[in-house]
């Protein structure tokens, strides 16, 4: 029989829970009111993009962008209200009324925060869901966009290509991803080698702050520009839409795909690549993805690293430096794939059999059983030994059957290396060769015992150690992971706290940002667990 002692977590569990519930019904009751008061005249259109859990589609609209069923399970903590605006107002009264009340606000575009903290809080909180907020006005004279922050990526491409095809934005791979967090954390994509990141691209926001002043970047002022364009969402407040430059991309790109195990010299081809690609010229982007699988020869288990490049060309300008450059991948003719630059994207998703309408398809449907995930990244700015890539497969051939490890390596350089690491809060620049992004994947029935599978991430992460960035070792923001460090809940988080993780994200740009967080949102209002602190909490 268990000891009173032994039951002091399990009691404490129940009494918290039992006060945020007695809590959160009165928050929910004022918070409300609160709405319906705020501006009386629009309430009857306010009401229909606000939800409660006794509103018979909380639930769907909930899981509408709910990416990861980790962080959707019964035990999960629930928003006391999800409201979906439709206009400024809508924000401004949310903005208004949770900080009223005492509750926090989450915004979620288009859900993809690795941690689920878009849509997540272990204190009374509401979801701004900018769902509604999704325009795309394109300027193809001017070469120059309004987009707003929740549209998918997939909307913005298919947007563009509707005008042009010769233009675009250096957005996400993923087409399902929200364009507010993927510019909030800087944004990488097939053509960040050539034109820099998302919030390379950006020239001026549409901002609502803690107190609901509604401000672009002339009423802002250039340090909260600098920090909401990859100081990471959710820490100085809601940046509803970006004015963003458009690049040229060629009317024919070139794509291949090429796979490789052990016994086709898979370590010693990706030792290789470590030298090659971030020397390759900006037009390529490159990615090798690990994973393990059964060999085809004897069924024992292998390791296959799939080796995929993107140019900004024909084939007939590719082949010719594959062949000069990396000639040990071994490439044949057959594996150079024409097409335009919205099949690539359809190529990437797996969607190459589909329309290109299939990108304003928020439901990411390509994606059949619902995965959980963990996630972690690492930048490596020295090649790693083939004896160090010998580890990593022996740890990738532990994974059983249940679960999916995969292991990305992205290639940087070329205009990466331009930029200076203090033109956004992303720092990382010159001088880093690759960004590397680990996974393991499970399926949703698995949630009930998801430690397993994050402890063997979290080894995998330890070996990594000696191999990759050093004081700080460095992490991107937009692969969220509270392993590096998190905030108190409470929101009383010291610099020194926040730091040991807010360095790796952001190395010293993260002392301008607190900077500029001091300054915008003293009583810090918008907050989560990685979000940026303001000097004196």
């Amino acid at each position: 029989m268990k000891s009173l002692h032994d039951c002091l977590p399990l009691l404490f569990v129940v009494v918290f829970s039992l006060s945020w519930v007695n809590a959160s019904a009165n928050s929910n009751d004022y918070f409300l009111d609160c709405l319906s008061s705020y501006h009386p005249d629009e309430f009857t259109s306010f009401s229909k993009v606000i939800y409660t859990e006794t509103n018979s589609s909380y639930s769907a609209v909930l899981e509408s962008s709910t990416r990861n069923p980790r962080f959707s399970t019964p035990n999960t903590p629930k928003p006391l209200v999800i409201v979906t605006p439709s206009n400024i107002s809508h924000v401004q009264a949310t903005i208004h009324c949770s900080k009223k009340h005492g509750l926090q606000i989450r915004t979620r575009s288009g859900g993809h925060d690795f941690e689920g903290l878009s849509y997540v809080s272990q204190v009374p909180f509401v979801v701004i869901d900018l769902v509604h907020f999704r325009s795309i006005d394109v300027d193809v004279k001017k070469e120059e966009a309004w987009i707003q922050s929740g549209a998918i990526t997939g909307e913005v491409y298919y947007r563009i290509n509707e005008r042009t095809t010769n233009l675009t934005f250096p957005g996400a791979l993923c087409h399902t991803v929200g364009i507010g967090g993927f510019i909030s954390g800087g944004g990488y994509g097939f053509l960040f080698r050539k034109y820099g990141l998302a919030a390379d691209n950006v020239i001026d926001a549409q901002f609502v702050d803690a107190n609901g002043r509604v401000l672009d970047r002339r009423l802002m002022g250039e340090d909260l520009f600098w920090a909401i364009r990859g100081g990471g969402g959710g820490s100085f407040g809601i940046v509803l839409s970006w004015k963003v430059k458009l690049v040229h991309v060629p009317s024919t790109v070139t794509v291949f795909s090429v796979g490789r195990t052990l016994e086709q010299n898979a370590t010693q081809l990706l030792h290789r690549w470590q030298y090659v690609a971030p020397n390759l010229p900006n037009d390529v982007y490159s990615l090798v993805s690990i994973s393990s699988m059964n060999s085809t020869e004897n069924g024992e288990r292998t390791v296959l690293a799939t080796f995929t490049s993107v140019f900004q060309g024909v084939a007939d300008e590719l082949i010719p430096l594959m062949q000069e450059r990396f000639p040990e991948l071994g490439l044949l003719k057959e594996d150079y794939i024409e097409m335009t630059w919205i099949e690539s994207i359809l190529f990437w998703n797996q969607l190459s059999n589909e329309t290109s309408e299939i990108l304003l398809d928020r439901s990411n449907r390509n994606s059949l059983v619902p995965l959980s995930y963990k996630s972690k990244s690492d930048y490596v700015r020295k090649p790693m030994p083939e004896i160090a890539l010998q580890g990593l497969w022996s740890r990738l051939l532990e994974v059983n059957e249940t679960s999916t490890a995969v292991v990305n390596i992205i290639s940087y350089g070329g205009k990466m290396d331009e930029i200076p690491e203090t033109e956004t809060p992303f720092p990382h620049r010159k001088g880093t060769l690759y960004k590397i992004n680990y996974n393991i994947v499970w399926q949703e029935e698995e949630n009930s015992n998801p430690q397993r599978y994050i402890s063997w991430m979290r080894t995998l992460y330890s070996y990594m150690g000696p191999f990759v960035s050093k004081s700080p070792r460095a992490a991107y923001v937009n692969y969220r992971d509270l392993d590096i460090g998190r905030n108190n809940d409470d929101g009383k988080t010291r610099y020194k706290q926040a730091s040991v993780w807010g360095r790796k994200y952001f190395k010293n740009n993260f002392d301008r940002l607190v900077y500029v967080k001091t300054k915008i949102d003293p009583e810090n209002f918008f907050k989560h667990e990685q979000s940026i602190p303001p000097r004196f909490h």
